[in-house]
């Protein structure tokens, strides 16, 4: 058997790939200013970092319960809103729905606008228009899950079965009527998967809102990251922790329920 009838027919291939990605490497590395001695120049600060972060100050609990229990209900809240309004949007943005090409580009696009900005900008641009709080939380936990359920949703609505559409158009439903009773309820269980699904990341994504005011245990990190309070920061991602595990225990039970 000749050497180019092996697996190593390609070796040479993946060796290019290989230094390729090393060159990439390597040349952002030049480019950024990243020299990887700075992290063991700084190993003596990373120990006093690490004595500290180990050592929770349990006693800390107590008040971190009322911002653990107020980021919980901007996140119920937000993605209550932002599904509200993200399942009309994503019918909109389909062409099983408006039989429009026209209005489905439209809609598309603002939802497409929605998805491209981060929460921290989302969260930054309301701080400044509402001001500091949990209000300006809620908002852009919802402008968040809208960006991300409407897609779900609308691609979930591409793949359904188009046998009751036609079926409610021979009997001459309107798009209202067929929206609700030939599309709605096959995608029933997926519009409340991605709602839990969305849930979830927003608890996630709602403790790093307090970077920039918009209220939640996010507020509390971040002080004490400032004041550089590491056993209190332990104990708040401790608590962080625990929240999300419980929060994906219960959709996980909810979901084989939907199922």
């Amino acid at each position: 058997m000749k050497l180019r009838d092996t697996i190593h027919r390609d070796l040479y291939k993946h060796l290019f790939i290989v230094a390729l990605v090393l060159l990439c490497v390597v040349s952002s590395a030049q480019v950024t200013g990243a020299q990887m001695a700075d992290v063991f120049n700084n190993l003596d600060q990373m120990g006093i970092f690490l004595q500290r972060f180990l050592s929770p100050d349990w006693s800390y609990i107590p008040k971190i319960i009322e911002p653990m229990l107020k980021t919980i209900k901007m996140s119920v809240v937000g993605t209550t809103l932002g599904v509200i309004f993200a399942v009309p949007f994503a019918f909109l943005a389909t062409t099983v729905v408006t039989r429009n090409f026209f209005v489905t580009t439209i809609i598309r696009f603002l939802m497409s606008i929605v998805r491209t900005i981060p929460n921290l900008l989302l969260a930054a641009l309301f701080v400044a228009m509402f001001g500091i709080g949990e209000f300006t939380g809620v908002l852009t936990i919802a402008v968040f899950t809208f960006g991300m359920v409407s897609q779900l949703v609308y691609e979930a609505i591409e793949t359904i079965d188009h046998g009751p559409i036609e079926a409610a158009e021979s009997v001459g439903a309107t798009k209202t009527q067929i929206a609700f009773w030939s599309i709605a309820p096959q995608i029933s269980h997926q519009i409340a998967s991605y709602s839990l699904y969305a849930f979830e990341v927003n608890i996630r994504a709602s403790t790093i809102l307090g970077y920039v005011g918009a209220g939640g245990i996010g507020v509390i990190l971040n002080s004490s990251l400032s004041l550089m309070r590491y056993d209190r920061v332990s104990i708040i991602i401790l608590s962080i922790l625990v929240v999300v595990i419980t929060i994906d225990w219960i959709s996980e039970i909810i979901r084989k329920r939907l199922v």
